[in-house]
């Protein structure tokens, strides 16, 4: 009987994160150029996609997210990449995806082509729930590993996606000899919260007042007393750990009403700090936070008033030959008592800003081009409306796919169209402008116990399946978390954005009325 080691013992592999495997992994990544050159923009190639939606992010705070083992199920909107007819996809996931929810996928694609697509069709799982992200699971199973590079007939035809590309999957891609389209893990500071703020004030771009580079409880005092007394007025701050994600490594410190000497203002924080901490993950304390901060470190800066405020982002792509452009914008819906929390997105961003932060986007995507970042990434605003003008503060860069990323590549790949970031307008092929509202966070208990099968049922009685003539209409995502989580994504696409609205408003009311007893 063969052992789990010799599935893989036919190469000997450099230890995780030593030289020998990042000059192997800078080699492959190099290797990409041409690959990229010779066949993405032909559509008839033969090519292999290995798709790993691993969300390698923090555990601790990775937990707070309910139901995020099923967020791997976001990257399935690439199947639709099945359209192109020579394209082979190998999908990895902690779980097995219920056929129903790839049956789903696989009928949006023409019909003559749903076929010939499954058999293109790669699904592989490794039947583990355990908080680990995917990428790890990967790692362990030599087994698995043997079976992904048999189904690669052509390593040099070959790349790897994620949602990030951390140290894990830098080894999963040496192991599997193929490249990654995304950024070398040895640039993700760029992406931590003292990283974006350092860039930015490299690229002379707009920041909130603030300190990065902190460490300490300490630390955290003196710079919110700094804070305050570089701006009397101020009654918030927030503070992020650097590798913080969809608000859920935030806390919000609200500051008393000071009227002793100036000298005591960080004596005052420190006696009111854990009183006046609001951390913004559920089930975690001032105390949890504080010993986090102190494990992973972050920054402090200012919480930003306004009675006009809005949260643009802005994705960006950098190519294997250098060259940067703008896919996307979108105005973020963000909810909780201090709006740190991703809740959801209108795309494309408001006419009056969307070129502006557009811009300011292209200045920073040159600026991580030039340290030779690649892939996808995203900027993040709070953007106030003062005086009839717009000001933006770029708030942070994430180095990885987003919550904004499966709405826009589901809506492309459909519709093959593109986003026109001089005009901020999004066209599809057949000359149509499209607008959409995308959350991942339709959650309910009414929800659970609810099925994949179940909602396809309902949304086919309804009428409210996406019509791929007109281009319309309701899309689905984490339909997996419906059951347990009651937790369910929906993309609503409209020829504007009140009736992309519309459609959410009439997905919502169907549900309740579906799922109510």
């Amino acid at each position: 009987m063969f052992s789990q080691k010799q599935y893989m013992s036919n190469q000997a592999f450099p230890l995780p994160g030593s030289d020998e495997e990042k000059k192997l992994f800078r080699q492959l990544q190099q290797s990409f150029t041409v690959q990229y050159q010779n066949i993405f923009s032909d559509r008839l190639a033969k090519k292999t996609i290995v798709i790993i939606p691993s969300l390698t992010l923090d555990q601790e705070i990775l937990l707070k997210l309910r139901g995020h083992i099923y967020y791997e199920e976001r990257l399935l909107c690439l199947l639709m990449l099945l359209q192109m007819p020579q394209t082979n996809i190998i999908y990895i996931s902690s779980l097995p995806i219920d056929p129903v929810i790839v049956d789903y996928y696989i009928h949006l694609l023409p019909d003559h082509l749903a076929d010939d697509a499954r058999k293109r069709l790669h699904l592989l799982s490794c039947y583990d729930t355990s908080v680990r992200s995917l990428t790890e699971k990967i790692l362990d199973r030599p087994r698995l590993m043997h079976r992904i590079k048999e189904l690669i007939h052509d390593t040099s035809a070959t790349h790897m996606t994620c949602f990030n590309v951390t140290g894990f999957e830098r080894s999963l891609a040496v192991r599997l000899g193929i490249p990654v389209y995304g950024c070398d893990p040895d640039l993700l500071h760029f992406g931590t919260k003292s990283g974006c703020r350092s860039l930015f004030k490299q690229c002379g771009i707009h920041i909130p007042p603030g300190y990065e580079h902190l460490k300490t409880e300490d630390d955290l005092y003196r710079a919110l007393s700094l804070l305050k007394r570089e701006n009397p007025q101020l009654k918030k701050a927030v503070i992020k750990l650097e590798d913080g994600f969809s608000g859920d490594g935030n806390a919000v410190y609200t500051y008393p009403e000071i009227f002793d000497d100036e000298d005591d203002i960080e004596k005052h924080i420190r006696v009111s700090f854990h009183a006046l901490l609001k951390v913004i993950a559920t089930d975690s304390n001032a105390l949890q936070f504080i010993k986090k901060f102190e494990k992973m470190g972050g920054i402090v800066e200012a919480f930003i008033e306004g009675n006009h405020k809005t949260s643009p982002s802005v994705q960006c792509r950098i190519n294997p030959l250098g060259e940067c452009e703008i896919i996307s914008t979108h105005d973020q819906l963000l909810g909780g008592e201090d709006e740190q929390v991703f809740l959801g997105a209108h795309f494309p961003a408001n006419e009056e800003y969307c070129n502006e932060i557009a811009l300011i986007a292209k200045r920073v995507a040159d600026a991580l081009c030039e340290q030779g970042a690649l892939g996808r990434f995203s900027l993040d605003f709070i953007s106030v409306k003062e005086e009839n003008e717009w000001k933006h503060y770029a708030l942070e860069i994430n180095l990885r796919k987003g919550g904004t990323t499966h709405p826009f590549l589901l809506l492309q790949l459909l519709t093959d169209g593109m986003y026109h970031a001089d005009t901020g307008a999004f066209i599809t092929a057949g000359g149509d402008r499209k607008f959409y509202f995308a959350s991942d966070n339709v959650e309910s208990n009414a929800l659970k116990g609810l099925t994949p099968l179940d909602l396809m049922e309902i949304v086919q009685d309804r009428a409210l399946l996406y019509d791929s003539v007109k281009q319309e209409g309701i899309m689905f995502h984490l339909m997996g978390a419906l059951s347990e989580y009651g937790k369910l994504g929906i993309l609503c696409i409209g020829n504007t954005k009140e009736r992309a609205g519309e459609f959410f408003e009439k997905m919502v009311k169907v549900l309740n009325e579906e799922c109510t007893v």
